[in-house]
């Protein structure tokens, strides 16, 4: 293992990410207090709680999932882009430097990025409502979990985009939608029986009940089906970019 290249790309990755700290700490604080004005003050005044928790509190866990999904994505992404778009990557490549190496650095890099702004929203949404967390290490296990295993899918995405239009091409029109479908601001248990078997199928379903039952023990779906699909999406991405380096899709001429 040559830890001294996962360090270089890690900290190169990172010190991008510092070069805009203000925009990356500010932007989710935010967006974070618009989520609040809309669906905590407009729809929790109608709502007061949902399976015994606020309104305000139980849209927490799908407000970080939103924000830590995303991001992860498009740090991930746009990393392993841009040196395709440039040409270094075929510097990289070249190097004595194995896939495994450079898969460390980049996602490494953007899960801690996603990382730090579920943290971030964390706090902000700390200051909102009244926050007790049940399981505090099963919520951080998802979390990590969460960021590492959407960042190998932004790296996915950035070794198979071609333009940076389609950099945004699946988490504006894929990503965003199974969230904002997939019980992040409301149970799929207030949904029409038919509407809650169609949910099942939306794999992001089980990823926001998970994290929300480490937040307040009330969960759409069991907890051991969480953290089998969160498993199996890891281990599909790791797949992928096995098979991505194996054959040089769409990274060497």
């Amino acid at each position: 293992m040559n830890l001294n290249a996962v360090r270089a790309i890690y900290f190169y990755e990172m010190h991008r990410f510092f070069r805009t700290i203000l925009q990356s700490f500010i932007s989710p604080v935010i967006s974070t207090s618009l989520y609040f004005v809309v669906f905590g003050a407009a729809i929790g005044s109608r709502i007061d709680q949902v399976e015994g928790v606020s309104y305000g509190a139980f849209i927490v866990p799908g407000l970080i999932m939103l924000s830590v999904m995303t991001q992860g994505i498009s740090n991930a992404s746009f990393g392993i882009y841009f040196p395709k778009f440039i040409g270094t990557i075929y510097e990289l490549l070249s190097a004595p430097v194995n896939f495994l190496e450079i898969v460390l650095g980049y996602v490494g890099a953007a899960a801690t990025k996603a990382l730090f702004i579920g943290v971030v929203i964390l706090a902000t949404a700390s200051l909102f409502v009244d926050l007790q967390i049940q399981h505090p290490i099963a919520m951080m296990a998802f979390l990590v979990l969460t960021c590492v295993s959407f960042a190998l899918f932004g790296f996915i995405i950035g070794i198979w985009a071609q333009n940076f239009e389609q950099l945004q091409l699946i988490p504006l029109l894929v990503i965003t939608p199974l969230v904002f479908l997939g019980g992040s601001f409301y149970s799929i248990k207030m949904l029409p029986p038919i509407w809650q078997t169609i949910t099942l199928f939306n794999p992001v379903v089980y990823l926001i009940s998970g994290f929300r039952w480490a937040f307040f023990g009330v969960q759409d779906v069991d907890i051991g089906l969480s953290l089998l699909a969160i498993a199996g999406f890891t281990a599909i991405c790791l797949g992928l970019i096995w098979w991505i380096f194996k054959t040089g899709y769409r990274i060497r001429s």
